[in-house]
């Protein structure tokens, strides 16, 4: 696809939207994608890379395989990526400490303004996607009430962990972070980027490399056939998610982080019992971000 430099600037913009979703637990960068309208795009230029592009990459026929594989998008969305995720996780860690409510309020209303937008990519309802769509609540329901793990520093682990919340990533609804978090490996994978621990990272990345050639195949299938029910099930994730990034919330476990402070574990939903107006007011304004963005892009 041509693309003049403007556009790839956009697509920047759209991954550091991607990254800094990622960064938080609870929050997905497929919902992101999904959002500013290029999930597809990514999930198909994810696929391409495969046997027939690494021929043409050794047969030495660079500019076929990056023709092949969309290689001035995912480059683009990479970048935008790589400078939110690096740029972004101390703030993102700094304010989910000491204005978690306020945080995750702005986030429940963009995820549920994002649940909203994607139903409606559904073109025909019938017990099919009903289903679907109850079933994705209800899987992604208890995969936040999951109690995160204690579990392995080995660099083997690490490659599994980097694996597995790729795939979370891509899914709009479910969040990779929360993944880690509850693989016990989130406050490591974020003291590896602000530590710029290269080998943890690196072993991290190829995971992800791993996991995500894999798992794009599988949801390029099920979009092509299977359009209305993948939809519908994608946004039962979202929906179910809200559990997760629900504002109130009550500590019930902690664990003590590598330089010695104390950081939540484990924690249960309650009532509103601060900051009311100032999280409705935040729930209001990521909703409208949303809205107008999925306004914008279908004038476009």
């Amino acid at each position: 696809m041509n693309r003049t430099i403007k556009e790839y600037g956009l697509i920047l913009l759209k991954g550091i939207g991607m990254g800094a979703a990622d960064v938080v637990p609870g929050v997905s960068g497929g919902t992101i994608a999904f959002i500013v309208g290029i999930y597809e795009e990514l999930i198909n230029s994810i696929k391409s890379i495969n046997i027939a592009s690494l021929k043409l990459f050794f047969s030495f026929k660079w500019k076929e395989c990056w023709k092949a594989i969309n290689g001035n998008f995912l480059l683009s969305l990479v970048l935008g990526i790589g400078i939110s995720v690096f740029s972004l996780a101390r703030m993102i860690t700094y304010l989910l400490t000491e204005y978690p409510v306020l945080v995750w309020a702005f986030f429940f209303g963009l995820v549920l303004a994002s649940t909203w937008i994607v139903v409606q990519d559904v073109k025909q309802w019938n017990w099919k996607t009903v289903i679907s769509f109850i079933a994705g609540a209800i899987v992604a329901y208890f995969i936040t009430m999951a109690t995160p793990a204690k579990t392995p520093d080995g660099y083997w682990f690490i490659f599994i962990c980097g694996a597995i919340a790729i795939c979370a990533m891509i899914l709009p609804g479910i969040s990779g972070s929360f993944i880690l978090v509850l693989l016990g490996k989130y406050f490591f994978i974020m003291e590896a980027l602000k530590s710029l621990n290269i080998s943890v990272l690196l072993t991290f990345v190829a995971g992800i490399i791993v996991g995500i050639t894999s798992f794009a195949r599988i949801l390029s299938f099920a979009l092509h056939r299977f359009h209305d029910i993948t939809i519908a099930v994608l946004s039962g994730f979202m929906l179910g998610s809200l559990n997760k990034v629900w504002p109130w919330k009550r500590v019930i476990e902690t664990y003590i982080d590598s330089h010695g402070a104390e950081k939540p574990l484990v924690e249960a939903n309650i009532l509103p019992d601060q900051y009311l107006w100032q999280a409705i007011v935040l729930a209001i304004l990521g909703f409208a971000i949303v809205y107008f963005l999925e306004k914008l892009s279908g004038k476009k």
